[in-house]
């Protein structure tokens, strides 16, 4: 028995993968297509995207929105858990890797599920709450330019209702927001980003390690 977490070796990490991970082929397929592009990195795991699925489920939700979009993995696996008439709004700037999202959204046939919005992700926050649509989403994720995390953090708030959950990745950056001898300007804001939502009495929050780090912040009323 231990009192913390399991240190993940890549024998551990296979073997979760192998025996708690449901992937859909579909998931899979763009994972592979999304390896062989620069930026790879950036995509989350399938144990994530499973996670994100589950919690859709559990919260029953109908209106999600995203902040970071690049290959459409996140998009995608929240879709598939949507119900039939379920939305996502996912928000990114570049028409390159967000075609290869369209693509398999398309092929997983649920493109009619995703909003693409183009365009700075704040303005397209700030869009929706000026179009009436403050309080009325059930789960928002965060996973984009890390010095914007705070301001996409209030503009979601105002946005998810209450109950409803903000997943926000990367929170612990691969040990480096630890360290206080890193100081690069995403570190410096996850860090801030970090000690803002423990001080938060808006939300409950979760701190999880899995994949890089994924907290989870439930609005309270």
């Amino acid at each position: 028995m231990t009192g913390r977490t399991l240190t993940l070796t890549d024998n551990i990490y296979d073997y979760l993968v192998k025996y708690g991970v449901r992937e859909p082929p579909i998931l899979a397929r763009l994972r592979e297509a999304t390896r062989k592009i620069p930026d790879s990195n950036m995509q989350i795991g399938p144990e994530q995207g499973q996670f994100m699925s589950l919690l859709v489920k559990l919260i029953g939700a109908r209106r999600c929105i995203e902040v970071g979009t690049f290959t459409g993995y996140s998009s995608l696996a929240v879709a598939l858990a949507l119900p039939a008439d379920g939305r996502i709004v996912t928000c990114d700037i570049n028409p390159q890797t967000t075609a290869m999202a369209r693509q398999y959204w398309r092929e997983a046939g649920v493109a009619e599920r995703i909003d693409l919005r183009l365009q700075p992700a704040l303005k397209t926050l700030q869009e929706l709450s000026a179009q009436g649509g403050a309080g009325t989403f059930d789960f928002a994720f965060i996973d984009a330019d890390k010095p914007a995390y705070l301001g996409y953090y209030e503009e979601l708030l105002k946005l998810v209702r209450t109950g409803g959950l903000i997943a926000v990745d990367n929170t612990l950056w691969d040990g480096a927001v630890a360290d206080q001898k890193i100081n690069d300007a995403s570190t410096v804001a996850l860090r801030a980003f970090n000690q803002h939502v423990h001080r938060d009495e808006r939300v409950d929050l979760s701190l999880l390690p899995i994949g890089d780090g994924l907290t989870l912040l439930r609005r309270r009323g």
